[in-house]
């Protein structure tokens, strides 16, 4: 038999080493993906627990045989405890408990999953997370009414989900390089609206007939995603064994994309590989350490005004819709998902923009400085029927999710590989979990300011919203170094 040419043979290696990398693409995009779908559920069920079901009741009476239509507002059918009048700061506690604990849980879980395997980590927090999303829905199963126990498992949930964005992004920036990372990280990035949108439809599927497995549904799924990551998931690719190479194909494999490029060919020389030991393997990065890198802190307080706005969105929107438009909750539901729909849009059109422009921060700039007046737009346009009402649902996804997207990944994979680091890939994990745990805080601020301006009108809580945006593009404006990135 001939001889294998030396040329082939790379090219073997090389197409396999593709097939690898969209594999873990796909595979922690739906990873993901079963994260977000099992935090959804929560504001599609809202309208469900709190309810206007006062009853007429017809009751016969003695003197006729007639009877008279008797309004019984007690006997509302909201489940208890959110039957009170403070109904919306209950739930806004729900949901500030999770995301508080989130935002905690972050800042330790970057630093952790740099020590740990990622797909073990990874495997337990997904594993768990399925317990305590079933776990609240066995709440309606059992009839459980204490809010003690739903305060805990959202505590607890928001903790263990914390082992999910480190993980992925570090798992994603080991496999794929710098060369458009906008418009791959904006791509992949897609699974955050995806989520929701899955995680909207089968909780209104389940909301009106049995709340419980709105949340039951979605846990089991997570936890079969987390059997499947052990399985399946490889933490690190070409990039890191570049590190350990003496090889000329080192600025190759840097720039090469998911699906290659059409300037490879078969003409590529081939020399000897030589693999070289190195003797100690760099340490992971402080916290402080990760701090002093450029641009960490400034795009920290950029993401926090960001997710507020985003979060408050996830968690409120579908309420909003029910009461705005007098909708059931899933038909609310289902009209919500536009908003992430607009979202995965958002993200990719910011990924691609930065990728032409090289300039992320601007990019945020921009797509911030056309959120607010646009949230403004949706308060208005929201009153002249369902038509107006979509188009801006999408407009305001993509304004409002693109930069928060854009921040989340390609700015933090950037950043965790900043020059400064001088090659030392351990810190992308919590660098990740920095910037995202100070996005965390606005994502748990802004649902409970919502919670509590709600009661003065919708109208307090889309101000609170562009007042966000706004600090949002300060922030990102701040230093001329921010600019540039």
């Amino acid at each position: 038999m001939a001889p294998i040419p030396p040329g082939t043979r790379f090219l073997a290696s090389f197409n396999r080493d593709q097939w690898y990398r969209a594999f873990t693409f796909a595979l922690t995009f739906l990873l993901y993906t079963s994260f977000h779908l099992s935090r959804k559920p929560i504001s599609i069920v809202k309208s469900e627990l709190h309810k206007n079901c006062s009853h007429v009741m017809r009751v016969p009476t003695e003197s006729s045989s007639s009877q008279q239509p008797v309004l019984h507002p007690e006997l509302d059918c909201s489940w208890k405890p959110f039957n009170r009048n403070n109904y919306k700061q209950l739930l806004g506690a729900m949901d500030y408990s999770f995301l508080c604990a989130y935002a905690i849980g972050m800042y330790l879980s970057g630093i952790i999953g740099e020590r740990l395997p990622i797909r073990l980590y990874l495997t337990v927090g997904m594993l768990t997370s399925g317990l305590f999303t079933c776990l609240f829905g066995l709440g309606y199963v059992y009839d459980i009414h204490c809010l003690g126990f739903y305060i805990f498992v959202q505590v607890a949930n928001g903790l263990v989900q914390t082992t999910g964005w480190p993980s992925v992004v570090t798992c994603i920036g080991n496999w794929f390089g710098k060369g458009r990372r906008g418009l791959i990280m904006g791509l992949w990035n897609s699974h955050t609206s995806v989520g929701n949108i899955l995680g909207s439809l089968i909780a209104g599927y389940y909301v009106s007939s049995n709340w419980g497995l709105s949340f039951i549904v979605p846990g089991v799924i997570i936890a079969a995603m987390g059997v499947i990551c052990f399985l399946f998931l490889i933490e690190r690719g070409i990039k890191q064994i570049q590190e350990q190479l003496q090889t000329p194909f080192s600025s190759l494999w840097d720039t090469e994309l998911l699906l290659g490029q059409e300037s490879i060919g078969v003409c590529v020389p081939v020399q000897q590989v030589v693999v070289v030991k190195s003797e100690a393997e760099p340490s992971a990065i402080s916290f402080m350490g990760a701090l002093r890198i450029p641009g960490v802190v400034e795009f920290s307080l950029c993401l926090l005004f960001a997710k507020l706005v985003s979060y408050t969105f996830l968690f409120w929107l579908p309420l909003y819709i029910t009461k705005a438009a007098h909708l059931d909750a899933k038909k609310a539901g289902d009209l919500s998902t536009l908003f992430d729909v607009g979202g995965i849009v958002g993200g990719i059109l910011a990924g691609v923009i930065s990728d032409k422009l090289g300039k992320r921060a601007t990019t945020c700039a921009v797509m911030l400085l056309l959120a607010a007046p646009t949230l403004y737009g949706f308060s208005m346009m929201s009153q002249f029927g369902l038509g107006p009402t979509i188009g801006m649902l999408l407009v305001c996804g993509g304004l409002v999710n693109g930069p928060y997207a854009l921040i989340t990944t390609a700015v933090s994979a950037g950043l965790g590989t900043h020059k400064s680091l001088k090659g030392n890939a351990r810190a992308l994990s919590t660098v990740t979990a920095i910037i995202d745990g100070t996005g965390s805080i606005g994502a748990a601020v802004g649902p409970l300011l919502a919670g509590l301006l709600s009661s003065q009108g919708w109208d307090q809580v889309l101000y609170m919203l562009m007042t966000a945006d706004f600090l949002a593009l300060l922030v990102s404006l701040k230093g001329p170094v921010l600019l540039f990135l």
